[in-house]
């Protein structure tokens, strides 16, 4: 059956989201819950491009690395599926 590439899947997919979202708690992307509410409200004037730092391409890169990683995960588990499958 595949069930283990399933329960293994699931593992890894709960592993990953934990992480990021502590990632989230530590970075404080949660902290300010109200101002979000305030935002269609507010008229910003032209400000000036924002410049990307080296840290947030990396950030950038890893959050890619890991989105095709799961997805290569996720054929993986399929192929492996339709193959004990048969």
């Amino acid at each position: 059956m595949y069930f283990p590439f399933l329960i293994t899947y699931m593992l890894i997919g709960f592993g990953i989201s934990s992480l990021v979202f502590f990632w989230a708690l530590k970075n404080g992307q949660f902290s300010d819950q109200k101002r979000a509410a305030f935002l269609p409200l507010q008229h910003d004037t032209e400000s000036p491009p924002v410049r990307i730092s080296r840290i947030n391409r990396f950030e950038a890169f890893i959050l890619l690395a890991m989105a095709c990683l799961g997805l290569l995960i996720s054929a993986s588990v399929l192929a492996l599926a339709l193959l004990r499958a048969r």
